[in-house]
């Protein structure tokens, strides 16, 4: 394997940071509502950050597959937003120094990008790994969102119970990550916070809260998470006002309520491979779906 070290570069003098926690958000992978993105922009947002490393996407990134954009004006091109891999120093609101590593998934050279980051965790001492995503559920926004944890020992998931048993989904990044990270005797863990299915295309800032909550739990960080609480009531209130006047949508939640319910009950069965029929978003109405859209592009005006 060629040097990892070669994919990244140190940005200056190391800071001070004790034993940190280091949190990944990285793109590309499955992130319903946005949770993921929502979460590391906030704590970018509303913390300080101090620039630790860049990583080289030239070496690491599909520029073809997920192209970036570039701004052109009347006659020629005014910028270009390059794609950024970097890992970052913050502190949260205890003044407590914890790592995050924000940009897209590599296309290539997975396990080189793996030891490379293994080797800035053994440099930077740090004693716990947490990725966070969030994942599209049959479950209604009417009940407190979950969150799937998972660790590389038991110890690390004390208090959360499963919500999927054996499944078999397509690898990413951030699950190769925390699986190397266990097979070399790193603690690491992630949690996927689950979304309402009929919502995971539009931004569902109560997961990213979650998410964000998850990982204080964890970890004793306190990290900022009132405006995506009241960014998630905003987004909840909106919803129920649509579902007022619209009896179909109305019903679609009823039923998966009752299911909701049933699962926490029994624990049985599965909500992300449930083999009952499902409601799809067409099913939430035109309310909802115009409500959603009208939403998303409100966001995208910010």
């Amino acid at each position: 394997m060629r040097d990892p070290q070669k994919l990244y570069q140190l940005t200056g003098e190391l800071p001070e940071l004790g034993r940190p926690v280091l949190l990944h958000a990285l793109s590309g992978f499955v992130d319903a509502g946005a949770a993921g993105r929502l979460a590391r922009e906030h704590l970018l947002d509303t913390l300080d950050a101090t620039l630790v490393a860049e990583f080289d996407l030239d070496q690491l990134y599909d520029y073809r597959s997920r192209r970036p954009l570039m701004h052109f004006s009347s006659d020629h091109w005014v910028s270009y937003d390059a794609p950024k891999l970097e890992l970052h120093a913050l502190r949260d609101d205890d003044d407590t120094p914890f790592l995050l590593l924000t940009g897209p998934e590599p296309d290539f050279q997975w396990e080189r990008f793996v030891a490379a980051v293994t080797g800035l965790i053994d440099r930077l001492q740090v004693r716990l790994t947490i990725g966070v995503h969030a994942i599209p559920m049959s479950v209604p926004h009417t009940r407190p969102a979950g969150v799937t944890a998972h660790g590389t020992r038991p110890e690390l998931v004390v208090g959360h119970e499963p919500w999927i048993t054996d499944v078999q989904v397509p690898a990413s990044m951030t699950n190769l990550l925390e699986f190397r990270l266990g097979e070399s005797g790193h603690d690491a863990m992630g949690f996927a916070a689950h979304v309402p299915h009929y919502l995971a295309d539009s931004e569902y800032p109560q997961a990213a809260e979650l998410l964000l909550t998850s990982v204080s739990r964890a970890t004793g960080l306190l990290l900022p998470t009132e405006d995506l609480r009241d960014a998630g009531e905003r987004v909840r209130e909106e919803i129920e006002r649509q579902l007022v006047d619209n009896h179909q949508a109305a019903a679609v939640v009823k039923a998966l309520e009752e299911q909701y319910d049933a699962f926490t009950r029994g624990r049985a069965g599965n909500l992300l491979t449930e083999p009952t029929p499902l409601p799809t978003a067409e099913e939430l109405g035109a309310e909802l779906e115009r409500f959603l859209a009208e939403h998303n592009k409100g966001d995208a005006k910010d």
